[in-house]
C-alpha cells in the first residue's frame, strides 16, 4: 500500500511538470515579418497561379514552333460501277502523301510571339510577387498595431482598477461620494468595451495575414515586431523614377514585342503557302492504241506529283491586320495609364508618410508629454482633494486618445512605406530592421 501511494504521488508530480511543457510545445510560436514574408512566398496561391501562367506560355511557344503535319490520302477510282467498271476490274488506286510548306517566315513569327508571351508571364509573376510581399507586410503591420492597441487599453484598465480601491477607501472615510466609485468603474468598463473591439480587429487582421500565407486560419502566435522606428522618406521624384523598374511597367516591353510579332504574323498570312504532294497510282487495267488496234495491259503503276497554291483573291487577312496594328498602337497608351495609376498610388502613400510624420512629431513632442504631465499633476492633486474625479478621468481619457493616435499614425506610416516599397521593388531605408 505504501508503494502504491508513492507511485501515485510520483505520477501526479510528473503530470504537473509535463502538462505545462506539452501545452507550451503545442502553443503556436510567434512570427516575425521575415518569416511571414517567407511563408507567403512559399504558399500564396496567387504566386502558384502566376507560375502556371509561365508554364502555359512556354507550352504555347512549343506549339507555335510545331511544323504542319503531313497528310496521307487514299483514292479509289473507276470501281464498283457497271459494264467494264464492274467490281474492281478497272479500278485505279492512288496512295498520296501531302505536306504544307509555310512561306514568308510564319513559323519564326509565331515563335517570336511565343517567346514574348513567356516574357510577359515572367514579368507578371514578378509583379505578383511584389504585390504579395507588400500585402503581407501591410497585414503584418496591422497585426502588430492591433496588438499594441490592446496593450494600451490593458495599461489604462489596469491603472483604473488600481484607482478604484483608493476611491472606495475615500468613500469609507467620507471624503468622496459613492457615485465616484461607480463613475470610475464605468470608465474602466468602457475601456474594456473598446478593448473587445480591438480584439475583434486583431482577430480579423490575423486571419487576413494567415490567408496571405496560404492558411485558412491563423497558425501562429503573436506577431513579433514594433512600429516605433521612423525616418524621413526620399524625395518623391526619386520614387517616381524608381517606379519605372516596377514589373508592371517592365511587362509592357514584352507585351509590345508580342503584339509586334502578332502584327507581323497577320501580315505574313497574306502570303499563300504551298502544298506539295507525291503519290503512287496503281492501274488495274490499261488500254493503249497502237496502229489503230487496242492493246490491254494490267497491273500498271505510275507516280503522281502535285503542287497547289491558294490564290489570295477574296481574303487577304485585312481585318486581322487592322486589329493587330491598333493593338500595337494601343500598347503605349496602356502603359501610360498603368504608370499614372502607380504614380497615383505612390503619391497617396507618400502623402500618408509625410502626414504621419507630422502627426507623430506633434504627438511625441507636445501632446503625449503634456497629457502625461497633466495626469501626474491631477492624480496627485486628486488624492489631496484639489481636483475632482471627473477631471482625473478626463485627463486619463486624453492620455489614452493620445497613445492611440500615436499608434494609428505609426501604423499609417509603416503601411504607406510598405505600399511604396511594393511599387518601387526595393525597401526604403527609413527604419531599422529591428523596428519592423
Amino acid at each position: 500500500m505504501y508503494l502504491l501511494k508513492v507511485a501515485l504521488r510520483l505520477m501526479c508530480a510528473l503530470l504537473v511538470v509535463t502538462i505545462p511543457v506539452e501545452a507550451a510545445e503545442r502553443a503556436p510560436r510567434s512570427i516575425s515579418l521575415a518569416q511571414a514574408l517567407q511563408r507567403a512566398l512559399a504558399a500564396n496561391p496567387r504566386l502558384t497561379a502566376a507560375e502556371r501562367d509561365i508554364g502555359i506560355a512556354s507550352g504555347l511557344k512549343v506549339q507555335a514552333g510545331a511544323l504542319p503535319n503531313p497528310e496521307l490520302s487514299f483514292e479509289l477510282d473507276n470501281a464498283l460501277g457497271s459494264g467494264p467498271f464492274k467490281g474492281l476490274q478497272a479500278a485505279e488506286t492512288t496512295l498520296q502523301l501531302s505536306q504544307l510548306v509555310e512561306l514568308g517566315g510564319k513559323r519564326e513569327a509565331r515563335l517570336a510571339a511565343g517567346e514574348a508571351g513567356i516574357g510577359t508571364a515572367v514579368w507578371q509573376r514578378r509583379a505578383t510577387r511584389l504585390e504579395v510581399l507588400s500585402e503581407t507586410a501591410i497585414a503584418f503591420i496591422t497585426v502588430v498595431s492591433a496588438q499594441r492597441r490592446i496593450e494600451i487599453f490593458d495599461e489604462q484598465i489596469s491603472s483604473l482598477d488600481q484607482l478604484i480601491p483608493l476611491l472606495q477607501k475615500r468613500v469609507q472615510e467620507g471624503a468622496s461620494s459613492p457615485a465616484e466609485t461607480l463613475r470610475a468603474q464605468v470608465a474602466a468598463d468602457l475601456f474594456r468595451v473598446d478593448r473587445e473591439r480591438a480584439k475583434t480587429q486583431l482577430a480579423t487582421a490575423r486571419r487576413d495575414l494567415a490567408i496571405l500565407m496560404g492558411d485558412s486560419i491563423p497558425r501562429f502566435g503573436a506577431a513579433a515586431g514594433r512600429l516605433a522606428g521612423i525616418g524621413q522618406p526620399p524625395p518623391f521624384r526619386s520614387v517616381v523614377e524608381a517606379i519605372e523598374a516596377n514589373p508592371q511597367l517592365m511587362r509592357w516591353t514584352a507585351v509590345t514585342a508580342q503584339r509586334n510579332a502578332d502584327l507581323i504574323l497577320a501580315r505574313l498570312k497574306r502570303i499563300p503557302d504551298v502544298q506539295i504532294s507525291a503519290g503512287w497510282r496503281h492501274f488495274q487495267e490499261t488500254v493503249e492504241f497502237a496502229g489503230g488496234q487496242p492493246f490491254e495491259f494490267t497491273n500498271d503503276n505510275a507516280v503522281r506529283l502535285g503542287v497547289s497554291v491558294p490564290l489570295p483573291v477574296f481574303d487577304q487577312n485585312t481585318g486581322n491586320i487592322i486589329a493587330a496594328e491598333d493593338a500595337l498602337a494601343k500598347t503605349g497608351a496602356e502603359r501610360a495609364i498603368n504608370k499614372l495609376v502607380l504614380i497615383s498610388v505612390a503619391g497617396r502613400a507618400y502623402d500618408a508618410v509625410n502626414g504621419s510624420l507630422a502627426e507623430l512629431k506633434l504627438l511625441r513632442t507636445s501632446v503625449i508629454p503634456n497629457a502625461r504631465s497633466a495626469l501626474e499633476t491631477i492624480q496627485s492633486g486628486y488624492l489631496q482633494g484639489r481636483f475632482t474625479l471627473l477631471e482625473l478621468l478626463d485627463v486619463r481619457g486624453s492620455v489614452l486618445q493620445a497613445l492611440l493616435r500615436e499608434q494609428e499614425a505609426l501604423q499609417n506610416f509603416h503601411i504607406a512605406v510598405a505600399t511604396i516599397e511594393g511599387l518601387v521593388g526595393n525597401p526604403f531605408s527609413l527604419t531599422r530592421e529591428s523596428s519592423r
